[in-house]
């Protein structure tokens, strides 16, 4: 009977023991469950962020001509190819000049017989043993072949056919040995820099645009760089039939990379904030027309409300609602709530 009452005792004693130790390990289990949400974040800090109008625009040259044949004759010689750059007056191609060059003989030679002519009849005139009516004939065919004379040396110096422009030789069209006749085009000549771009903006935009703003580009055929160019000209109407105003922007590459035809990403920068607060553009939450954030203090987090500003690239001005220095989740929103436990694997 004894026995039974002891082993009963060691019984219970047993299970409370038991019953304490899960009572523990339960609270240690639940100190070990606590989640923390895995985000990255960035800071609010000091910047400078700029206002601008986007759009597209295909390249052109500021300059270009097309070089034209001022008389006619064979082509003797071409002394440039297409890619040669060339100035004012380089020499681009050379006709047969041996017909012209007769015609000045001629020229020459009946001018000189006239000259003598002339020289005669205005002494007589002077003397009053010629009328009038004879020395002003005698004077007629004298100028009239001063002026055949300086058409045939003209006629000369056009079978020289030059650059009207600095540029580069874009387009050969003739060769040696092709006949051309006046106003046939050879050749076309393009400036490479600087270029310009074409803006057709629209009209509420007009007080914005002012000549030398700066304008940033992005050229598809040269990725990861960014063109910096400036307003040249704007046109003082608007269409009425398409509501926009014409923008000329000059861009200048002293590399030579971009070239006429190639696609441009034009943002034209009418304002510029420097020493602001920004923070990247991925922690900014739109929720029907509110902006917030999600502010990370002690590993907990808080969403607030704040006002914006302009938006540039991967950043975004802060008008009010955060102190520099603060903590922002910019990746991992979807899972947060306010004093939601968070672990920041990266920070920008």
């Amino acid at each position: 009977m004894k026995n039974r009452y002891l082993l009963s005792i060691f019984t219970i004693l047993l299970l409370s023991a038991c019953g304490g130790e899960k009572a523990n390990n339960g609270e240690i289990a639940e100190s070990d469950t606590l989640i923390y949400i895995p985000v990255e974040a960035g800071r609010a800090e000091q910047g400078s962020v700029s206002a601008y109008y986007s759009t597209t625009a295909t390249l052109e040259a500021e300059e270009e001509a097309e070089v034209v044949a001022k008389t006619n004759g064979i082509i003797t010689r071409l002394f440039v190819e297409e890619g040669d750059f060339v100035r004012v007056g380089t020499p681009l191609l050379q006709l047969d000049d041996t017909q012209y060059k007769l015609e000045v003989n001629r020229a020459e030679a009946n001018l000189n017989r006239l000259q003598s002519d002339f020289d005669r009849n205005k002494e007589m005139f002077e003397r009053n043993m010629v009328s009038a009516e004879v020395f002003d004939r005698v004077k007629y065919e004298y100028e009239s072949q001063k002026a055949t004379l300086d058409m045939a040396k003209l006629n000369v110096e056009y079978t020289t056919v030059r650059a009207p422009i600095s540029g580069v030789v874009s387009e050969r069209m003739v060769r040696t040995g092709n006949m051309v006749v006046p106003n046939q085009n050879v050749f076309r000549v393009t400036t490479m820099n600087p270029l310009k771009a074409i803006l057709h903006l629209p009209e509420h935009e007009l007080q914005k645009i002012k000549v030398g703003q700066k304008v940033m580009m992005d050229i598809d055929a040269i990725p990861n760089t960014t063109f910096e160019g400036s307003v040249e000209r704007i046109s003082p109407v608007v269409d009425r039939s398409t509501g926009t105003f014409r923008v000329v922007v000059l861009l200048r590459d002293q590399a030579n990379r971009i070239k006429p035809g190639m696609f441009a990403r034009v943002r034209v920068v009418y304002d510029v904030r420097d020493q602001t607060m920004v923070v990247p553009k991925l922690a900014i939450i739109n929720d029907g027309g509110r902006n917030s954030v999600f502010v990370v203090n002690d590993s907990l987090v808080k969403r607030k409300n704040v006002t914006v500003g302009y938006t540039n690239g991967t950043k975004v001005e802060i008008l009010n609602g955060l102190d520099i220095g603060d903590v922002v989740v910019t990746v991992g929103h979807n899972s947060l709530r306010d004093s939601t436990r968070v672990e920041i694997i990266n920070i920008l």
